[in-house]
Order: C-alpha cells, then structure tokens, then sequence
C-alpha cells in the first residue's frame, strides 16, 4: 500500500491551493503571488495560469491590490506617497498602477497628515530642549518618506505656535 504523501495530485489544482492559502491572510500582487508560488516548487507555467485564473474570477487584481496598499499604509502608519511607491514597487506592481494610486493622493492630505503625525510627537516631547524637539519631530517626519520641504514647514508652523 502507498502513502498518501506518494500519490501525486493535479498540479494545477494543488498549486491554486496554495495560492488560495496564500491569499487568505492579505491580498497580494500578482509578482508577489507568482514569486510565492514558485518558491513553492510550482511550474512558471502552471502559475501563471493559476493566477490568469484568479484574475479572471476577480480574486487577483494589482490595482485593487495597490489602491488598499495605499490606503492602509497612509493610515495606519502616516506614510508618504514617496515611501508607498517604493513599497509598491517592491511588491512588482508595475508602474503606471503605482503612478495611477499616488496620483489619487493630494498634496494637501498627505501635509494635513504629515502635520498631524508631527503634533502628535510634538506635543509628547514639547517640555525638551528646543533642539531635541526639531531633531526628533523632523526624524519621524523623514523617516516617514515626507519630503525636507514639507518637514521645514512643518516645524516651522510648529514653533511658530508656540
């Protein structure tokens, strides 16, 4: 008698397993799906036909994939549009999904944000010395990706309130 382990199933079937498994936790960009599936020992063949097939069933989509990338990442971690296009980039979005998102991001939001975050750290630290206080706000505001234009404004209207 065999074990289980010895009878090979279909490979297509068992590799839109693992790109449904895959998918559960967090969508994915089709390049980090196909990359996930070939470190799984899945023919580039058979995964790009998995993923042709994921796509046609609107379970695989870079925009959507990108769009909710953008979205999360400005909110939950007050990141700029230049650091989410590095993210996306490295995710194998192609580029004109990437410049489609981030044109959808205005100037005046991603600063209204960017302002916020720094008030926030401002406000935390406001009782140290002047010096301490810029260096640390304007790290957290590059570290962040925000451009020096828009930290030396900031910090600007931050000390001008007070």
């Amino acid at each position: 008698m065999k074990k289980s382990q010895d009878v090979v199933a279909d490979p297509y079937s068992e590799a839109m397993s693992l790109a449904l498994y895959a998918l559960a936790p967090r969508a994915k960009s089709r390049d980090e799906l196909l990359k996930q599936l070939l470190k799984r020992g899945v023919d580039g063949e058979i995964a790009n036909s998995v993923l042709d097939s994921l796509e046609l069933q609107g379970l695989l989509n870079d925009l959507e994939f990108a769009k909710l990338w953008s979205e999360s990442r400005q909110r939950s971690k007050k990141l700029s549009k230049r650091v989410i296009a590095g993210e996306l980039r490295s995710k194998g979005v192609s580029q004109d999904i990437i410049n489609e998102v981030i044109d959808e991001i205005d100037d005046a939001s991603e600063y209204a944000q960017a302002l916020l975050l720094a008030q926030r750290k401002f406000e935390s630290i406001s009782h140290l010395d002047p010096e301490v206080v810029y260096r640390r706000v304007s790290g957290l505001l590059m570290r962040k990706g925000y451009s020096h234009g828009i930290c030396a404004k900031i910090m600007r209207e931050l000390t001008g309130n007070n």
